[in-house]
């Protein structure tokens, strides 16, 4: 790839300091499209029902919508209806998807180039620019700069490792070798070392799956088979002296592509229990400190609708490009769309959400480091508009579910008997999906598909458009009239 750049290190390492000068005027480009955005045009009961722009100076010019998107796809954190709107709103626009071969970029390995379609490495000859990389892979930040610019958004989700646990064990119970070794995730958390081989296949879906996903190292003790057996039992995230922020801290640019030290050689098995947990504390930190220079924005799925709105307003989009359907989800289960709490749930599951995130301490620290985060932007962008964003948000959701499909909701795959929206059956839970309604005009027909479609399906579809298969016709052969 060559030195970095001083627009790369900037990119990387230096406040946002582009996305904040265009934070000034996101609001009137975010009020202007929610009134041209396509369903309002289409679908007659689809009108806002108050207007933001009138409050603001029709002088300011409205800002640029960004279409260089890095989407980390993390596992079930509601990360399918994210992929969702990316594909609708690039195959709306023409723009073009770094796609992998199948329909993971060799994951669980670390991302490579390579294994983008149709990429070739620079001066290996002329390549259209991509777009959008948005499908699962595991975060490699070096290899992600060789297919996109290093002023792309970058963006991911996470969701609160309790919830995440119940959804993965359901999910990944054939997959990974501790659940499935495992006759509830109930007995699997009371005891998880019987179960828990590190470095077992699949067992990365077993721990700190998102801390994986994000790709980042692990600690010696979680690295090795017979490291120290107690990793720190603290799942709460490191606090920083009073008054200093993650920003403060002056990061080693060796370090860019390796966010910290994961070694203290020697002293893995000889630390005392108070040495481990500062030495845990600081790795967590630094990592942390590493993501947030890198990524522009991170979700919660516990909020995903406020998410939602804050990712348009990240991106200068209209509303309408944020209003999808729910993808992947699993029958009695659902992907986020609840608060973090604890208080609807019985003695036992209370405890079970204790022991998932003690278990899960590294996801927990990444959690509640960026549901901190999240809120400090809604304070930001002011908790009244965010409301009222929100509240028109759910009522366009809801108007197109009524408007598009049968029943107005999700259903069961059995009811599903087209192809193109049963979305892939996996795990032990049925995964939902959508029938659509008849007698839909075309313009609407072709919308509520593009809000219905699974992921495999989109991915198979933009695959086709970006690399339209090529069909051998054969020569004709001269042949003499017949006598």
């Amino acid at each position: 790839m060559g030195p970095l750049s001083p627009t790369r290190t900037m990119r990387l390492w230096g406040p946002r300091s582009l996305g904040v000068a265009l934070g000034v005027f996101m609001t009137i480009g975010f009020a202007l499209q929610l009134w041209g955005g396509p369903f309002q045009r289409r679908l007659p009961g689809l009108q806002l029902r108050h207007s933001w722009a009138s409050t603001l100076a029709p002088a300011v010019p409205s800002c640029l919508p960004r279409q260089r998107l890095v989407f980390l796809k993390t596992h079930k954190s509601g990360s399918s209806s994210v992929l969702s709107l990316l594909h609708r709103y690039g195959d709306r626009h023409g723009l073009r998807f770094a796609l992998p071969a199948r329909y993971q970029f060799g994951y669980p390995k670390l991302f490579q180039a390579s294994r983008v379609k149709g990429y070739r490495p620079q001066g290996g000859g002329t390549q259209s620019p991509f777009h959008i990389l948005c499908h699962h892979m595991r975060f490699n930040l070096k290899e992600v700069l060789q297919v996109m610019p290093s002023d792309s958004f970058f963006f991911s989700i996470v969701r609160d490792p309790a919830a995440l646990a119940r959804s993965a064990f359901s999910y990944y119970k054939s997959t990974s070798s501790a659940f499935r070794k495992s006759p509830s995730l109930a007995a699997f958390l009371d005891n998880p070392r019987a179960f828990y081989q590190p470095g077992a296949r699949g067992d990365h879906y077993a721990r700190n799956l998102l801390w994986f996903d994000f790709g980042l190292p692990f600690p010696p003790e979680m690295r090795t088979k017979r490291g120290n057996p107690h990793p720190p039992r603290d799942p709460n995230p490191p606090q920083l002296p009073s008054g200093v922020g993650l920003r403060a801290h002056t990061l080693d640019p060796n370090a860019l592509f390796h966010p910290v030290p994961t070694a203290a050689d020697g002293h893995s098995q000889t630390s005392s229990s108070a040495s481990l947990d500062l030495r845990s504390s600081s790795f967590i930190q630094w990592n942390l400190a590493w993501l947030d220079s890198v990524f522009d924005l991170v979700l919660v799925a516990e909020y995903f609708d406020e998410s939602l709105v804050l990712l348009a307003d990240a991106l200068c989009w209209g509303l309408d490009d944020v209003v999808g359907f729910m993808h992947n989800a699993q029958a009695g289960g659902g992907q986020g769309g609840s608060a973090v709490g604890d208080g609807g749930l019985t003695a036992e599951d209370r405890q079970l959400s204790a022991r998932a995130r003690a278990w899960n301490n590294l996801d927990w620290a990444l959690y509640v480091h960026f549901n901190r985060s999240l809120w400090a932007r809604i304070k930001q962008y002011g908790q009244s508009r965010l409301d009222s964003a929100v509240a028109e948000l759910r009522a366009r959701r809801e108007a197109l579910a009524k408007h598009c499909l049968v029943g107005g909701e999700a259903l069961d795959p059995k009811y599903i008997t087209d192809r193109r929206f049963r979305p892939f059956q996996f795990g032990s839970g049925k995964v939902l999906g959508y029938v659509l309604q008849s007698g839909l005009s075309l313009q609407d027909q072709e919308e509520c598909e593009r809000l219905a479609t699974p992921e495999l399906q989109y991915k198979d579809k933009l695959d086709a458009k970006q690399f339209p298969p090529t069909v051998s016709v054969p020569l004709k052969t001269s042949r003499l009239p017949s006598p």
